[in-house]
């Protein structure tokens, strides 16, 4: 029996033709997206075609070279931008829960690998059926709709979500091998750095890190027109503390990162008195999805251990407001 337009048009649409639909109108190209599809393009354009009839309206303006999108299609768009990756996420969670155990972690890439990555080894040899996946990069993930786990973030608290906790915070101070400073001028007060290079990152003038600057640890200390011998710029902290754990020069490092190399003799803080707050803190935010996991809480609590080794180890005093536990 023959359907009426009226039912046809108002029963759900079929999923399948969604992805197609969401490839066209990313690369607003038909043969760009059967190759993504690795389908033909008259399959992606038959599945198009579907969809529009089931919609009742055209979604997209077909042009000689190029499509464009209908206002109906950027309506359904921006739903179904939404709707795959929750569907992608949750199918991922599904199949993760039926096979191995396994957290995914993400965070900035200094962090994972100057202070997360070099302490791992010991949650692996105790906790050897869990597997770590670690996306280290500034992409910031929704934890609601992505298939990420965890989240540890650097920022002040007023940029962090209500159930973010607090791991340890920071100060700035600064620092250089051993060998340098046995071989350079004596470095006594801030004046004595006249006679070193001098490293930070290269665009923190231009961002919200200015605090992290060299010339801001100046302005504090009474000494607001000092210029080293030159300056050293980099783009992430890692590379800056690998270029002073050569030799190169004095970092102004924060002092959560570089912890473990001051407590084993591979840098030197030369002004262990005039250590700069930051207003920074590192955070750990767990996933609504993820938190009820055993496999998430026993990473949650290791990591709240290590945090709280941190904080014993730069002298940070317990913050009332820091937890050390998950609701």
């Amino acid at each position: 029996m023959q359907h009426s337009q009226t039912h046809l048009r108002t029963r759900p649409i079929s999923a399948g033709h969604l992805r197609a639909f969401e490839a066209v109108a990313r690369h607003l190209n038909f043969r760009a997206a059967s190759e993504e599809m690795a389908l033909t393009q008259s399959a992606v354009s038959r599945q198009i075609q579907a969809l529009e009839d089931e919609v009742g309206v055209s979604l997209f303006l077909r042009h000689t070279r190029a499509v464009e999108l209908t206002s109906a299609g950027a309506l359904l768009l921006t739903a179904v931008t939404q709707a795959l990756p929750r569907i992608d996420g949750a199918i991922r969670q599904i199949r993760q829960t039926a096979g191995r155990r396994t957290v995914a972690l993400t965070t900035f890439a200094s962090f994972a690998s100057m202070w997360l990555i070099p302490r791992l080894e010991q949650f692996q040899r105790d906790n050897p059926d869990i597997d770590i996946r670690i996306d280290a990069s500034d992409t910031t993930h929704d934890l609601e709709t992505s298939d990420v786990d965890l989240a540890m973030r650097y920022g002040p608290m007023a940029t962090m979500p209500p159930k973010a906790i607090r791991m340890f915070g920071e100060q700035l101070t600064p620092v250089a091998s051993p060998w340098l400073l046995k071989s350079g001028p004596a470095l006594k007060k801030p004046a004595d750095l006249v006679n070193y290079a001098l490293i930070e990152a290269g665009d923190a003038h231009h961002t919200h890190l200015e605090w992290l600057t060299w010339r801001r640890w100046f302005d504090e200390h009474g000494h607001p027109k000092l210029q080293p011998k030159r300056w050293l710029y980099f783009n992430y902290a890692y590379q800056m503390v690998q270029a002073a754990l050569t030799g190169q020069g004095v970092v102004l490092a924060r002092l959560p990162m570089v912890a473990e190399a001051l407590a084993n003799g591979d840098l030197v803080e030369p002004l262990p008195k005039m250590r700069m707050d930051s207003p920074m803190a590192y955070w750990l935010i767990v996933g609504p999805r993820s938190e009820n996991r055993p496999e998430i809480k026993a990473f949650c609590e290791w990591l709240l251990a290590q945090s709280k080794a941190t904080r014993q180890t730069i002298g940070e005093v317990p913050d009332p407001d820091t937890v050390d536990y998950i609701d």
